[in-house]
């Protein structure tokens, strides 16, 4: 348990970051997810759509910190591919 001031103010602010984060991540994967899902229903204008609204989000997560540039990168690299090879 924090005793100081200090470290209890640190584990407040933890607490609230945690949850901050956690909603990023989760928004993240659902603007991936839209994507995806938009692929597997084939229908390609739909998924250019999502993917150019994804795109924003992933690079602010990642700008934020919350995932790795090269993450980001790949995630934004591989939905595009698979777009791209959509006929």
């Amino acid at each position: 348990m924090a005793n100081s001031a200090q470290a209890r103010k640190r584990a407040r602010q933890a607490v609230n970051r945690r949850e901050h984060n956690a909603g990023m991540r989760s928004m993240f994967r659902t603007y991936v997810k839209k994507v995806v899902y938009a692929i597997e229903a084939g229908d390609k204008a739909k998924a250019e759509d999502a993917y150019k609204a994804a795109v924003p989000v992933i690079d602010s997560i990642c700008n934020k910190g919350l995932i790795h540039r090269n993450k980001a990168a790949r995630h934004k690299s591989r939905l595009n591919q698979r777009i791209r090879s959509m006929a």
